[in-house]
């Protein structure tokens, strides 16, 4: 699959695998896929677990889903992944020219804040932006930027917007209605009784079915 072809995929709630949370994270990641969701994005603060890997890029391509790899932009290769997200931490704007070099049929994806750091984007193919709302999921996601804050970011460029932090089923329309092209969802999903129902309403609500 070609970058272009991958970028076309870039739509819709785009699911994040938390490692250190998710006590199953390859059940979390079928319930997910088989919920509707096609984007899939894997994090390992901790560490990639190189099984867990293989199998969830093994699920994510049964169901013509991208697999995105949280930090380790080496990694994508290593498990054949569609793409990278990057942190702040993870790499400087300066620094996104070069690993476009190394990953040059994959996807890049940036977390942005402010509209400044969106400028900064460019060689990206997607920016997350956020925290959106208030989250305990991520520990350095920073104050909330509410929807004026997401508006702001995403109109800073041309790239599709995943916005993050805080998205729930209750607040997910209001998300839809300023035109991003992703939500990116951790804790509605994987604190859910029923992880595959509550991506189902996810992506109902999403598309407007």
């Amino acid at each position: 699959m070609t970058r272009v072809e991958r970028a076309r995929l870039l739509r819709g709630v785009y699911a994040i695998v938390n490692e250190t949370h998710a006590p199953h994270p390859l059940a979390l990641t079928r319930a997910i896929l088989e919920g509707g969701a096609r984007i899939v994005q894997y994090r390992a603060k901790g560490g990639i677990v190189a099984k867990h890997a293989r199998e969830m890029r093994e699920l994510t391509r049964e169901r013509d889903a991208l697999f995105i790899i949280n930090d380790d932009w080496r990694a994508v290769q290593t498990y054949d992944a569609d793409g990278v997200h990057l942190g702040p931490d993870d790499a400087q704007p300066g620094d996104l020219a070069a690993i476009r070099d190394a990953l040059p049929d994959r996807l890049i994806g940036v977390s942005c804040g402010t509209p400044q750091e969106a400028r900064m984007a460019a060689d990206a193919d997607y920016i997350g932006v956020g925290s959106v709302y208030a989250t305990s999921s991520k520990a350095d996601a920073g104050d909330p930027i509410g929807i004026a804050g997401l508006r702001a970011v995403a109109a800073a460029c041309s790239l599709p917007v995943a916005a993050i932090g805080g998205i729930t089923l209750a607040v997910l329309p209001d998300v839809r209605e300023t035109g991003v092209a992703m939500a990116a969802v951790i804790s509605a999903i994987s604190a859910a009784s029923d992880p595959r129902e509550a991506t189902a309403a996810l992506v109902r609500a999403w598309t407007g079915g």
